[in-house]
């Protein structure tokens, strides 16, 4: 039961190969040849149906075929799974053109945003130096207001020491200058900060949310570990489908023939030998000659383990000078 359910399996993985293969094969024709779409299909679709015609009519009719016909139909076949090749990779190179496009349009976003963000750092750079020079600043005139002391001698001879109004004033007013300034660029480095948290956020979306991480992943990972770039990568990739493809169809073709020509040789080979239920004693058989009114054919029931009985009932019937079959023909 398993060998005759075998070939009907091949059968149907040569069907399943085929068709995707004449699927992606017309879809990436119909793409090549977008102007005639339709034709194309139709073209393409009867190509491929009498492609896997051919590899059955060469497989099964290979010895009566003529050369001429047989040679032909051969190089037809190789022609047609290069074209069918060529399909698949017009089909699977288009699928990946619009994948590294989608991905292409993303690192675009990722490096603009990556612009400004840069852009941002670089003004916080600057402020924040101002920053630490105006810190200084303050401090320094606070310390000059905390030491604005003058000393001098009255007409006693007495040391008075006391402020300077000038100065003081001319103090004051700087610092609140620099504290101004300095609260203004408290203010804008918050911002900036503000708008480097939101350029930052904004690169980790677009690279979580894009479903082009997770497809071009592994391109990616195998591009820098071998140091090529992708585009050549998925090129080897394609290359080794198609080679493997179409082929692979035409020969699971070739494979479920030759599996049901092998079926069918085996239950041709199969004897056809039907056993009587009641089983019979040839010893009695040819003791009372019930040859004369039994028919020799109906011997042919028997089973093997009795050629011997049975060849001596031939015997008596052959020197009464009937006509019966060799013995071989009761047990081919």
């Amino acid at each position: 039961m398993k060998q005759k359910i075998f070939p009907f399996i091949i059968a149907l993985s040569a069907l399943a190969v085929s068709a995707s293969a004449a699927f992606y094969s017309v879809s990436g024709l119909s793409k090549l040849f977008a102007g005639a779409a339709f034709a194309v299909i139709i073209m393409a679709a009867s190509l491929e149906v009498a492609k896997l015609v051919i590899a059955s009519l060469l497989y099964q009719y290979r010895k009566n075929l003529p050369k001429l016909l047989k040679y032909y139909l051969s190089v037809a076949c190789f022609i047609l799974i290069l074209i069918t090749s060529m399909g698949i990779y017009g089909f699977l190179s288009a699928a990946y053109q619009e994948t590294a496009a989608k991905a292409g349009n993303i690192d675009s976003q990722i490096a603009l945003i990556e612009t400004k963000r840069d852009n941002i750092k670089e003004q916080l750079a600057i402020y924040n130096a101002e920053k630490e020079t105006i810190n200084e600043a303050v401090s320094s005139l606070r310390s000059g207001l905390s030491n604005n002391v003058i000393q001098y001698t009255d007409t006693l001879g007495n040391i008075i020491t006391t402020t300077s109004s000038s100065t003081r004033r001319a103090l004051e007013k700087q610092l609140d200058q620099a504290i101004g300034r300095q609260t203004e660029i408290n203010t804008r480095v918050d911002g900036l900060n503000q708008q480097l948290f939101e350029y930052e956020t904004e690169i980790v979306e677009v690279t979580s949310n894009a479903n082009i991480a997770g497809e071009l992943g592994p391109l990616k990972y195998l591009s820098s570990l071998t140091g090529k770039p992708m585009d050549q990568i998925i090129n080897w990739l394609l290359l080794t489908i198609i080679f493997v493809f179409d082929p692979l169809a035409i020969a699971l073709v070739v494979a479920a023939n030759f599996a049901f020509a092998q079926l069918k040789t085996k239950d041709n080979k199969e004897p056809k030998v039907k056993v009587v239920e009641t089983p019979i004693e040839i010893e009695k058989i040819v003791e009372k000659e019930i040859i004369k009114e039994v028919p020799v054919e109906k011997y042919v029931k028997l089973p093997k383990e009795l050629r011997g009985p049975l060849e001596e009932v031939i015997k008596h019937a052959r020197r009464r000078g009937e006509k019966v079959p060799k013995i071989g023909k009761f047990f081919d």
